[in-house]
């Protein structure tokens, strides 16, 4: 599976050599490997809440008086746990310490992060074609979620095969997809800053195959769990003991193939999931909606949400 948040060209063999051989490349895949590949800027109370996440005496009070440094980010936290998706029992909640009652620290660390990755990627700090591509990645990462949202609400809602699954952790895991973009931009930016000249499109191809490891460099830097992991990297992870166990991974599969379908992609046909009977229905179910309804369909899942 590529990553479907934005355009990929298909390169041509003398540019996948170049590529390849490219300084740029090297640079990229040694800062992957070395875990020193520059990581998203992102808001102080976020680096401080990551690192509340990984203590283990951490309450949920520790989280909210955190949020209380910041009443945007608190406001905007209150605003999410009000909203559909995050609130299946339909009570308001007024203040931060009921809202992350609610969500949990995990959750709520979750969702600050998408917030600040998505805005990321809709500021222009780097070269025009840097912030196209980071603009298109925005763009495709949103319905790549919303898709993952759509599938899982189907499993998860499915008559006689319910799955255990959060369409909102699909959510957002479809947003992290890509996250290693913004940070392989970032290099790319660096390296023309540095005098140097690297075609646009062999840019991109060390992109494409350089934005899995990066994004799941990222996250497990960040202390994001496997699903997580899973659905960035696009594999799963070696340790786990079974496939039933990869539900993200899989939901992220058979949304790009859904996504496929609906673009009339002929990539379709080098694309194979393996999909049991209750998937099998959902799919099927959204493949055979028209078009403007899959469309409305998606809207509705970030309607709901608040994102």
């Amino acid at each position: 599976m590529t990553h479907v948040s934005f355009f990929w060209l298909k390169p041509e063999n003398d540019k996948i050599v170049k590529g390849l051989e490219s300084e740029f490349c090297g640079l990229v895949q040694n800062a992957i490997k070395q875990d020193k590949l520059t990581l998203p800027p992102i808001p102080n109370v976020l680096i401080r809440l990551q690192q509340l996440c990984k203590n283990e005496d951490t309450s949920l009070n520790d989280i909210a008086e955190l949020l209380l440094d910041d009443p945007g980010i608190a406001a905007y936290i209150i605003k999410i746990s009000n909203t559909m998706m995050f609130n299946r029992r339909n009570i308001v909640c007024h203040d931060i310490y009921a809202a992350v009652s609610r969500l949990g620290m995990y959750r709520v660390r979750d969702i600050i992060t998408a917030k600040a990755i998505e805005e990321l990627k809709t500021r222009h700090l780097f070269c025009q074609e840097g912030n196209q591509l980071l603009t298109q990645s925005a763009i495709r990462s949103r319905q790549l979620a919303a898709t993952m949202a759509l599938i899982a609400n189907g499993l998860a809602t499915h008559p006689e095969f319910p799955k255990a699954v959060e369409p909102e952790k699909a959510l957002l895991a479809g947003l992290f997809a890509d996250i290693g973009l913004f940070s392989l931009v970032h290099e790319y930016q660096a390296y023309l800053d540095g005098g140097n000249y690297l075609d646009l499109d062999i840019a991109k191809y060390v992109f494409e195959h350089s934005c899995q490891e990066a994004s799941m460099m990222i996250l497990k830097h960040w202390g994001f769990d496997d699903d997580y992991l899973e659905v960035a990297s696009n594999r799963p992870a070696p340790y786990r003991a079974t496939m039933k166990e990869h539900i993200y991974l899989d939901i992220a599969r058979m949304a790009h193939y859904l996504l496929l379908f609906k673009n009339n992609d002929d990539a379709i046909d080098e694309h194979h999931v393996e999909m049991d009977l209750a998937a099998a229905e959902v799919i099927y179910e959204l493949t055979n909606l028209p078009d403007p309804d899959f469309n409305h369909r998606l809207k509705t899942v970030f309607k709901n949400s608040g994102f």
